[in-house]
């Protein structure tokens, strides 16, 4: 029961084969440019490039399951080789935006949409992991600010998300992977609890074990410092995401814990983890 491993070396990705190896399952993961100083011990590793359908036929041959992520380019190849190749079960990491209720204009819905439309018509059994906000985006933003000069700079303060454990969706991956009762089920993911932005940084503050300062700034202005270090449709999502937050309490879930038994983890949990990434 090979299981085939799309970006290994991603957030989510690397945790996924972590925990089918830790289950016994045989892993494949992939990547554009493998590194076998990346990935487990004795892996597989294969190079495949979903955007390359070339690449797609050795990369599937004999497995019968796939973790993949949300590229729209090249799907229809990637779907025509899986099922080729005997692949019976997909679980995709998708995006909650899809449900959201201008999902027709948002970009980053739109893409993750064609990957599920792809999907739910190939003849795969399919999962979909639809993430609200990463935790792990917080490296993104915060960073570097928190490294070099012990602040962070927001527009919106106050703003309430719940970000997602990157550790959580992989179990939740890892469970639909090797477990009967999950086809054709689109799980919505988002953190067990609703945290202001300052709260956010407060844990990760007390998680390196130093103040970290918050100073409100312009919303100009963090779109323009945002931008340093994401795409310009990474940076709209993230603004309209906590400005959503000043209004409305974010969704939260508790899906985790029904799927795989265990709680989903806190920010504070994620922010103990990242530690080593904020000193």
């Amino acid at each position: 029961m090979t299981t085939v491993v799309f970006g290994a070396r991603g957030n989510v990705g690397r945790h996924v084969a972590a925990g089918l190896v830790e289950r016994g399952v045989p892993v494949r993961p992939t990547s554009r440019e493998p590194n076998p100083a990346d990935f487990p011990p004795h892996a597989r590793i294969v190079a495949a490039d979903l955007e390359r359908p070339d690449t797609l036929p050795a990369a599937l041959e004999g497995a019968d399951r796939v973790f993949l992520y949300a590229k729209p380019d090249g799907i229809e190849d990637f779907v025509a080789a899986a099922e080729a190749a005997g692949v019976r079960r997909v679980v995709l990491l998708s995006s909650g935006a899809v449900l959201q209720a201008d999902a027709e204009k948002n970009p980053i819905a739109r893409m993750h949409r064609t990957v599920e439309s792809a999907i739910e018509t190939s003849g795969l059994e399919w999962t979909f992991l639809r993430a609200g906000m990463f935790a792990t985006n917080t490296l993104w933003w915060w960073q570097r600010s928190i490294r070099e000069e012990g602040v962070v700079r927001l527009p919106y303060p106050e703003a309430r998300t719940a970000p997602v454990h990157e550790r959580d969706l992989a179990a939740l991956a890892v469970t639909a992977l090797t477990e009967p009762g999950h086809e054709r089920h689109a799980y919505s993911v988002y953190g067990p609890a609703g945290l202001s932005l300052r709260q956010q940084v407060e844990h990760i503050g007390a998680a390196i074990g130093r103040e970290v300062a918050v100073e409100a700034i312009s919303v100009d202005r963090a779109r323009a410092e945002l931008s340093e270090t994401m795409p310009a449709i990474g940076v709209e999502a993230v603004l309209a995401g906590w400005q959503a937050g000043t209004t409305a309490p974010p969704e939260v879930s508790a899906v985790v814990e029904e799927v795989t038994g265990r709680p989903g983890r806190t920010f504070a949990q994620w922010a103990m983890d990242h530690a080593h990434d904020f000193r």
